[in-house]
């Protein structure tokens, strides 16, 4: 399994190449968003490990420009910064797992083996490449979404915001239903992520002949 960490600080990507190398991973070290951009970008990861203050471009820039770029491999943000608006932001920007510093070896272990297993599962469970809904037609091995055969272009959280949604259809979700399922986020920060992200797939989705997302007042949300 290849792992590629993204790390300015020395002492910090020498504790982990040593440790991940010990557990059996085969590691890449980067210093830089640039340096990855610009010479690994082709490699196809199993995991990316990446801080978030980097010199020149931040981590938070470097995943957002990797899931533009239709990088799908899964990726642990590992930061000092603890707030919450700190997590929501990497989360929101296409990162899927926030570990902050200090911390235990052996939990960044479990991190990781959880993203892998279940990006593993996520491969298995897809019984079909192509999943349809109406005139929507998206294909899970591109991640691509299709409006009447015209492609619709959508951020990594829209697009998985849009499967929960389809895997849910003609059912009530709560907004913290979505933000457990889609963001990770398992308490109530009282963000309106959710409502933020519900109206990017309706611009981009809907017209004034044709609704998909339904608001079930102090409720959530129906895709029907």
């Amino acid at each position: 399994m290849q792992i590629l960490v993204v790390e300015d600080d020395k002492r910090i990507s020498d504790f982990l190449i040593k440790g991940l190398e010990e557990s059996g991973y085969l590691v890449t070290l980067c210093k830089s968003a640039e340096d990855v951009l610009e010479n690994f970008i082709s490699i196809e990861w199993d995991l990316i490990i990446c801080d978030i203050m980097l010199p020149g471009m931040d981590g938070i820039q470097l995943v957002q420009t990797l899931r533009f770029k239709k990088i799908y491999a899964p990726i642990l943000m590992l930061s000092a910064l603890n707030a919450v608006q700190d997590k929501i932001s990497a989360l929101d920007y296409g990162a899927d797992d926030y570990i902050t510093k200090p911390f235990h070896f052996d939990e960044l272990l479990s991190r990781i083996k959880a993203l892998t297993r279940r990006t593993s599962y996520q491969q298995q469970e897809i019984p079909s490449a192509v999943l349809t809904f109406g005139s929507l037609k998206i294909d899970q091995n591109q991640y691509k979404v299709f409006q009447e055969n015209k492609e619709i272009e959508l951020s990594p959280r829209e697009y998985k915001l849009l499967i929960y949604l389809i895997e849910n259809a003609n059912k009530t979700v709560s907004r913290a239903q979505i933000l457990n399922t889609v963001w990770g986020i398992t308490f109530d920060n009282h963000t309106n992520v959710v409502d933020v992200y519900i109206s990017y797939l309706r611009n981009k989705l809907e017209n004034e002949n044709k609704k998909y997302i339904h608001t079930v007042k102090g409720v959530g949300y129906m895709f029907k």
